[in-house]
């Protein structure tokens, strides 16, 4: 009797977190917002937040459960960097920071990159690394080719930067990404639950990725962080200055969807043609495997996070692809109330 009770009581949990909540809805038709939402909860999502002039104004599923976000972590690692440039001067070349690698050395022209040049992804350094797969791979290799490349001359999205951005940041704060996080950021906006997760393939690079576990409201509150240009709660937690820079001194990057037309210090801006051309500009966007999102529209006055589950078996896993985000994206800009 117990355990039917026990039953009962989940599947009525899990069908409560699965509905769609809304809160005052001033800013969005509630209709065709709800349209949207129940669109891109058929096409895979797992939680889904709406943050608009700073509070939750809709959302579905379980937005408190911590799980991977993915390659959402290069925004963050930007973040850290973004709060730590009196330690860090972006202009710095590897070899003035003493970073070389192993098995493989760097060479003389690699170790000439600067620290601009990882958070912007024009290293050109084709170093093998961890987490650098599949298409990822390919794509690299295409763009960056086999010969050393001039430091600054090359984009291409390319793991080997990113971790190296996150030795250089623990190096010069002389803190682990998981205290840098906490005190930076987590600390500030109440992110209570995260997990920070390193991942080392010492057969090909000796510097580590480090992982980010967040809930999708805390995901929300990260982009919200940006959508207020840096500050939270009359605290100035990033300099403006680089977060304006996300849209006006982007990379035009290669060989990459609509979605991923300009690469903004780790996040991607969309092409005008994006969502039909509904999606304002001036937006921009983090992306995770699997479908993870932190979509800022400031015109909107807005964050959109949206999260897959993968913290299960392969097989069980929901995709929520690029189309299904940008007509998802479009639905959204039909449902809001612009003044």
């Amino acid at each position: 009797m117990k355990q039917t009770i026990l039953l009962f009581s989940t599947i009525i949990s899990i069908s409560l977190q699965s509905q769609i909540k809304f809160s005052t809805l001033k800013e969005w038709n509630k209709d065709k917002l709800e349209t949207a939402l129940k669109f891109v909860k058929e096409a895979g999502a797992y939680s889904v937040v709406i943050r608009t002039n700073n509070e939750i104004k809709a959302s579905f599923g379980n937005v408190d459960k911590v799980s991977r976000v993915h390659s959402v972590r290069k925004a963050i690692i930007g973040a850290l960097v973004f709060q730590n440039l009196q330690k860090i001067n972006l202009n710095t070349s590897l070899k003035d920071l003493r970073i070389q690698d192993m098995p493989i050395p760097l060479n003389n022209i690699q170790r000439k990159t600067k620290v601009i040049h990882l958070l912007k992804s024009i290293s050109g350094v084709n170093h093998p690394t961890g987490s650098q797969i599949g298409s990822m791979q390919k794509q690299r290799d295409l763009l960056l080719g086999t010969k050393t490349n001039v430091p600054g001359t090359r984009w291409a999205y390319n793991n080997w930067d990113y971790n190296v951005l996150t030795t250089i940041l623990e190096q010069k704060t002389e803190l682990n990404t998981k205290e840098l996080f906490r005190k930076g950021i987590a600390s500030q906006l109440k992110i209570n639950d995260f997990e920070i997760i390193y991942k080392r393939d010492t057969m090909l690079s000796k510097h580590a990725k480090a992982g980010f576990r967040l809930s999708t409201k805390d995901m929300a509150k990260f982009g919200q962080l940006f959508l207020n240009k840096g500050n939270w709660n009359g605290k100035q937690l990033i300099p403006e200055k680089w977060i304006d820079k996300i849209t006006t001194d982007f990379v035009k990057t290669k060989n990459q969807s609509n979605e991923r037309y300009g690469h903004g210090y780790l996040w991607w801006i969309q092409d005008k043609s994006y969502a039909r051309g509904l999606l304002p500009k001036n937006s921009y966007v983090a992306t995770g495997a699997w479908g993870q999102r932190i979509l800022v529209v400031p015109q909107w006055n807005s964050v959109i996070a949206l999260k897959t589950m993968t913290e299960i078996p392969v097989e069980q896993r929901k995709r929520v692809t690029r189309k299904e985000f940008e007509r998802f994206v479009v639905l959204l800009a039909k449902s809001k109330l612009l003044k």
